[in-house]
């Protein structure tokens, strides 16, 4: 089979346009200063002013370019070459010198010699790596001693079930990869996209034994029961920016954030 990096770069090239020209990216308003960063990203973040953050599988720059304008020193890294390409393109047209680098994760230290105050992913990015073990390491090994990561992800309940949410069709856990091929993008079901695509499950207990086995120490962890993003199939937004998926209602955790603190006196090597 095929390599899944080579699989999924491709895919995640294929939406960089549709996604570009998509309302789910509000590109125009975006260019006038509008944050594509939400308020649980931005509530667990605080003052980011001066930091040094590293935006892992950050697509095409839009919250590395939020994170900029509220004046961190900021480098995004992604899978897609497309992508990045993009986001620089689009870092120059707002005025931020946010960087950007091509790079997988678990590569990323073989290129990148920095150390950061911030490591910071959001929304859709560990469903795209088999290793959660390996994906901690990564974070460890890039964040200064006392440095955070900060994470909001989709929570794992909501990958279990098939695609109109009728019944459960993935289990819960890493089991295996799941490998299939699928047609338009979250951000425009219409796009004349077919790709193929290689993703894995991860529990709620991997994620987080995967943090406190590298020694970080867990500050925060929260359920949400909503969604700021329409992403979904027959999702509706329930109040302002606030979206659930019919039958579930406000009775299931759509999304779960953490905050994670490498501890001050620690100074972890990758292997």
């Amino acid at each position: 089979m095929e390599n899944y990096l080579d699989i999924n770069r491709k895919l995640w090239n294929a939406k960089v346009d549709a996604h570009l020209k998509s309302d789910f990216y509000f590109l125009e308003e975006f260019l006038q200063g509008r944050t594509s960063l939400n308020s649980i990203e931005l509530d667990l973040l605080g003052d980011v002013e001066g930091k040094d953050i590293l935006h892992l599988q950050c697509h095409f720059g839009q919250d590395s370019i939020s994170l900029s304008r509220l004046g961190a020193k900021v480098t995004g890294i992604d899978l897609s070459d497309k992508a990045i390409d993009a986001a620089i393109d689009l870092a120059e047209k707002c005025g931020t010198d946010t960087n950007f680098l091509v790079s997988d994760v678990y590569n990323l230290p073989d290129i990148l010699p920095q150390k950061f105050d911030i490591v910071f992913a959001t929304y859709g990015t560990i469903g795209w790596l088999p290793d959660l073990q390996k994906w901690a390491q990564v974070i460890s090994h890039f964040l200064k001693p006392g440095g955070k990561f900060v994470f909001v992800e989709f929570h794992p309940f909501v990958w279990m079930f098939d695609d109109d949410f009728k019944y459960i069709k993935y289990s819960y856990f890493n089991d295996e990869q799941i490998i299939e091929t699928k047609s338009g993008t979250y951000a425009d079901r219409d796009a004349d996209i077919v790709e193929e695509e290689v993703g894995w499950n991860h529990s709620t207990s991997e994620v987080l034994t995967s943090l406190l086995d590298e020694n970080l120490k867990l500050l925060s962890f929260q359920e949400y029961n909503w969604s700021p993003y329409p992403c979904f199939s027959h999702i509706e937004e329930v109040e302002k920016g606030k979206y659930q998926i019919p039958p579930f209602g406000n009775k299931v955790p759509l999304v779960f954030s953490l905050v994670a603190q490498k501890n001050i006196t620690q100074n972890l090597v990758l292997e």
